[in-house]
């Protein structure tokens, strides 16, 4: 499943206190110290994926006229030129080798900032990184559903898209995830 950028604080601060409580690291740094690091890297890696998809539609649209010519299926064909671009980039779009090297940096980043300290294999402290992405992944979408429902019994209906529905939503968003020892 793919991170979206909405996301990014709760995943990074999910990473800070999964590798708080995992009992094998110290941390040295502050929890706030570790989640911002996390956050930067997962910012920076959408800001990456990003520009790939913005350099592929540049290309889709110069060519426009050869892929209508030849029936080309566009999803299709976007899809080959960000893979082709990504290739090129070594950027990873299988999303468990890119989890994994976005694990790997952000262990790298905090282990060069002094923010931890462990006496276990590096791989074992990456999985705690890994693990945190991939649970947060598999677990917002029914978070996001325990907030509707929440959302659904206010006495006052809020009006989706307004400021004052998104303060509300996100507000129950993360009491939800501080109930299931997310935030």
């Amino acid at each position: 499943m793919r991170v979206k950028m909405p996301h990014v604080k709760y995943i990074a601060h999910k990473i800070a206190l999964d590798i708080l409580n995992s009992g094998f690291v110290k941390l040295t740094g502050g929890l706030e110290s570790i989640a911002k690091v996390a956050n930067d890297i997962l910012v920076e890696d959408l800001q990456k994926e990003r520009a790939l998809d913005e350099r592929a539609n540049e290309i889709m649209e110069k060519n426009i006229d050869d892929i209508d010519a030849m029936a080309v299926d566009k999803r299709n064909m976007f899809l080959l030129i960000k893979k082709r671009l990504a290739d090129d980039a070594r950027f990873y779009l299988n999303y468990e080798d890119r989890y994994s090297n976005i694990s790997h940096e952000i262990l790298e980043s905090i282990w060069k900032n002094g923010l931890v300290d462990y006496n276990v294999s590096e791989n074992k402290v990456k999985n705690i990184i890994y693990l945190s992405i991939e649970n947060y992944l598999k677990n917002f979408g029914k978070i996001e559903d325990d907030v509707m429902d929440k959302m659904d019994t206010l006495k006052r209906k809020l009006i989706p898209g307004t400021e004052e529905y998104d303060m509300v939503f996100e507000k129950l968003y993360e009491e939800e995830l501080k109930k299931r020892g997310m935030f």
